[in-house]
């Protein structure tokens, strides 16, 4: 099978930004003496958008967090991670590649991902793809995040109904996830998804319909 349309998550499929993230949270949550491990990162908030992650820190805590507080730290968030991307961001082996090669066969395609869309637009233009995906879906479009499907079914929806001569139902959108949470929202909106093993190894991956080390193995190949 060959996919109709292609929905791409971005953090930890497109470029590994995780790290980054990881640092932003940390340099706004030490002075309040609500910093984390990393394994504790990647175990536990890396499946969460800012929002949630913040939610799940001051509740695991046992402290309130207002909206207006949560609104000051998403925002302060924001601010340092774009300092933090200036200095250079390196795509996944492959990717770049495979977003053109599809772009320039006519695949409708899309970017579903937990990150703010003020975080990923300058690194796509950045890689110089910002052009191959006709819509993005992000944190600032949903109430919740991954693993909630709320995410992958807009922007299925949007690709159906943008591309009606070619999609008339999800069979063959394909949602390409690194994460476990990522996996169970795609699956929940209904689209087939390959996971790539970039943030997680290949035994918390298997409720994807595929499993690659690398998106390279997608280059003139089928795919499911």
């Amino acid at each position: 099978m060959f996919p109709a349309a292609v929905i791409f998550d971005f953090d930890g499929v497109i470029v590994d930004t995780e790290p980054l993230h990881y640092q932003a949270f940390q340099k706004i949550l030490q002075p309040h003496h609500l910093d984390f491990s990393w394994d504790s990162y990647i175990a536990i908030y890396m499946g969460y958008d800012d929002r949630d992650a913040f939610r799940e820190v001051f509740k695991a805590a046992g402290r309130p967090l207002a909206e207006n507080e949560l609104q000051r730290l998403i925002t302060q968030k924001a601010m340092i991670f774009q300092e933090i991307i200036t200095s250079s961001i390196i795509p996944y082996p492959g990717v770049v590649d495979l977003i053109q090669n599809l772009h320039r066969q006519g695949l409708p395609l899309a970017i579903c991902s937990g990150a703010l869309r003020s975080d990923i637009l300058p690194i796509i233009e950045q890689l110089g793809v910002a052009n191959c995906f006709s819509h993005i879906v992000t944190a600032d479009d949903v109430p919740h995040s991954k693993p909630d499907p709320t995410s992958y079914r807009i922007a299925a929806e949007q690709l159906i109904a943008a591309f009606p001569e070619k999609l008339t139902n999800t069979d063959l959108v394909v949602a390409i996830e690194d994460t476990p949470a990522g996996i169970s929202s795609a699956t929940s909106a209904g689209l087939k998804v390959i996971a790539v093993t970039n943030s997680y190894p290949a035994g918390h991956l298997q409720q994807a319909n595929r499993i690659v080390m690398s998106l390279e193995e997608l280059q003139n190949s089928d795919w499911l």
